[in-house]
């Protein structure tokens, strides 16, 4: 059974709101229809209902579809209020200049990997992650540190849901490796992407725990083949373990700072 099944009406009107935005820019409704798992009147109703809540705008002399402003007003207050971005600025911005390379700030987002800040380096680097990008949690390092200090029932679901697409030779292509690799991650308290997701791309990262040991996000510094190695990297572990402390220390203390202002 499906989740959107399991959901009802609003997980099928939020999957076609998932969809649209996956196009990744203005789509007709014939486009939408063509990878659209339900008939044409329910897909037309949900579209319909989306556009009178704001959810997706229509352009009526192009004839398309977008999502809405309304995302935007919402998607502003879940960054504010429901992510590590606003409480973790400062510290990215000290340890990017610290390193000089790219940094990253990322949560799971359900199977997957939500980049949620973005520091480049001093000589930038083009690469897949940018902010608010989604990327597959088996194969990134942010992705792997998170999942190596996730409970088990959940770790479960989320392996179940990866799709261990090989896109370089070096990304782990089965359960089993990455299972080997989270347990490597726990025993060392940080993790690696050793070209796995992108060629010439490397990184070095680390969790952002409670103090119970739960994963509230994930911290990495990123650079290339070029200029770094990963044991060169490794250097930088004591660093970002730091950073990534005071994070969730900022973090645990953000309700009361905000009750006593």
């Amino acid at each position: 059974m499906s989740r959107d099944h399991e959901d009802g009406t609003v997980g099928k009107a939020l999957a076609v709101l998932d969809q649209v935005a996956a196009f990744g820019h203005p789509v007709r409704f014939g486009e939408i229809l063509a990878q659209s798992a339900f008939p044409k009147p329910t897909l037309y109703r949900f579209v319909q209902t989306l556009t009178n809540q704001g959810m997706l705008a229509y352009n009526p002399d192009r004839q398309t579809y977008s999502p809405g402003v309304r995302l935007v007003r919402l998607a502003h207050a879940a960054w504010a209020q429901s992510t590590l971005a606003p409480i973790a600025r400062p510290h990215l911005d000290a340890l990017s200049a610290e390193v000089g390379e790219t940094v990253h700030l990322a949560q799971l987002d359900n199977a997957q990997v939500l980049y949620l800040e973005k520091r480049n380096a001093v000589q930038p680097v083009q690469m897949f992650s940018q902010a608010g990008k989604v990327g597959p949690a088996y194969c990134t390092g942010v992705g792997k540190v998170m999942l190596a200090y996730t409970e088990d029932a959940q770790l479960n679901r989320i392996i179940a849901q990866q799709s261990f697409h090989q896109f370089t030779p070096k990304t782990l292509t089965s359960a089993e490796s990455l299972m080997e690799e989270l347990d490597a991650i726990v025993a060392r308290g940080y993790g690696f992407d050793d070209e796995e997701h992108e060629p010439g791309i490397i990184c070095i990262a680390v969790p952002i725990l409670t103090e119970k040991g739960r994963p509230l996000g994930a911290l990495s510094v990123t650079s290339t083949t070029d200029r770094q190695t990963l044991k060169g990297m490794e250097k930088l572990a004591p660093l970002l373990q730091q950073t990534a402390r005071d994070i969730a220390y900022d973090a645990a203390n953000w309700h009361i700072r905000d009750e006593d202002s």
